[in-house]
């Protein structure tokens, strides 16, 4: 029996990145197995963001410190996967001794004849988009889980074009999975002992799969995955604003294994704003959707993106964000600078004319009055009665489980006599502005 060789994967940026690295590590799985020890590896895979340039600039550095372990050790292999790859293809070997292949996120069934090129003494390249791609037929090797969680990807692409994203450029058109193949991984997960799954995509609500005369759109997988097992609960990513539907919503109200947990990118509160960033919505019409949200899901909580010093923006743009903010009391938020990303329509015609300054001074705002509304939401959680999927050791603590409850709030609690991937009913008596603190019941 051939001995296998050694397969680490790094990966930076969005959950989808963790999703490929799955594929990848499921792709090669004749040939390598995963190991957790970088030292130990034949191979090493690096699967990029190029969402923002602190990400890239992340991998240029990296690369320098495995191009010192290449000299150290000259049989091992290195690979870049994902949007960089797509976005610099030929750059990365032209600039970097140490990049032996570089593989876009279509092409990773095509690993295999890329690694006989480079055993062969070639660079490999592979960065062609496809229209059909989907991975649906592949099965994740489920590496670096904790073994309750797992996330399906049920389509792949994008074709929103906000001007600010490079996302539509490096991952190609939209395309969706057979509904069919999703609800079969799901049963696999559940099999397998996994308790929660998240289902992926650039935009959730764009999902579409056409079967005879009848259409499944997400609200419709949404249900197929939810009746799978009751036990089972459903998440999903993200869902963009202009195609948040009410019968989404209701789908969500009728199934409690359904996570009441929406995340919905508002990146702005100004309207000047966002039709800048062709967002292809205003502010009335978001806040519409949380309306609605707050009126179908009551107990949902709501988490959002946010981008300070979009170009051009103005002082009141960006009062607009802070009073959407206070507006909405979001449970959570992911908070970024503007970052210039190349080839972008923003970049080609909009000056990037927000002094850094004034981005860092608007971003620490925004975080700082995020912060405030995460308490003050928790705070509503005192004195509940929560179910908390156990996902885990807290970080702090040895005696205690860490786990989420349905809106996907991190709840900490004794262990007692519970163990991984079991239900834990929790009351909630304390909080910070990031953990709900519980006993069990």
């Amino acid at each position: 029996m051939v001995q296998k060789k050694k397969l680490y994967i790094e990966t930076y940026g969005c959950q989808m990145n963790f999703s490929d690295s799955e594929i990848v590590a499921s792709v090669l799985a004749e040939t390598h197995e995963t190991t957790n020890d970088v030292k130990e590896a034949d191979l090493i895979f690096i699967n990029t963001c190029s969402i923002r340039d602190n990400a890239e600039d992340r991998v240029w550095k990296r690369l320098i410190q495995l191009g010192y372990m290449k000299r150290k050790n000259k049989n091992l292999k290195v690979g870049i996967l994902g949007c960089m790859a797509e976005r610099l293809k030929e750059k990365l070997l032209e600039q970097q001794a140490a990049v032996d292949l570089v593989v876009g996120p279509d092409a990773y069934r095509n690993l295999p004849k890329l690694l006989n090129e480079v055993g062969s003494g070639q660079n490999a390249i592979n960065v062609i988009l496809s229209e059909e791609e989907t991975y649906a037929d592949i099965s994740p090797v489920r590496y670096d889980s904790n073994g309750v969680s797992a996330y399906i990807s049920i389509m792949r692409g994008c074709e929103n074009f906000c001007s600010y994203c490079v996302v539509p450029y490096t991952r190609g058109k939209e395309r969706s999975r057979d509904p069919q193949t999703i609800v079969n991984e799901t049963n696999r997960l559940f099999e397998e002992g996994y308790r929660e799954v998240t289902l992926l995509g650039q935009n959730v609500n764009s999902y579409r799969w056409q079967i005879d005369n009848s259409m499944v759109d997400f609200p419709k997988l949404l249900e197929m995955v939810a009746i799978v097992n009751p036990q089972l609960r459903v998440r999903f990513a993200t869902s963009h604003p202009k195609d948040l539907s009410d019968d989404l919503l209701y789908t969500i109200a009728k199934y409690p294994n359904l996570c009441k947990s929406i995340h919905l990118p508002v990146q702005s509160g100004s309207d000047n704003m966002l039709l800048k960033m062709n967002r292809k919505y205003t502010r009335t019409w978001y806040l519409d959707r949380i309306a609605a949200i707050k009126r179908i899901l009551p107990d949902a909580s709501i988490s959002t993106d946010t981008i300070s010093g979009f170009c051009s923006e103005t002082e009141a743009d960006h009062q607009e964000t802070l009073s959407m903010m206070e507006h909405v009391g979001y449970d959570f938020a992911y908070m970024f600078k503007y970052s210039e990303r190349p080839d972008t329509a923003a970049s080609k015609r909009f000056p990037d004319d927000i002094p850094e300054e004034v981005k860092a001074r608007r971003l620490q705002e925004i975080i700082d009055l995020q912060s405030k509304l995460s308490l003050q939401q928790n705070k509503k959680d005192v004195g509940k009665i929560v179910e908390v999927l156990v996902e885990g050791v807290s970080k702090r603590s040895k005696e205690h489980f860490s786990g989420r409850n349905s809106q996907n709030k991190v709840v900490v609690f004794p262990k007692e006599n519970y163990k991984i991937g079991d239900y834990a009913t929790v009351y909630i008596y304390e909080c910070t502005g990031g953990t709900l603190k519980g006993r069990t019941l």
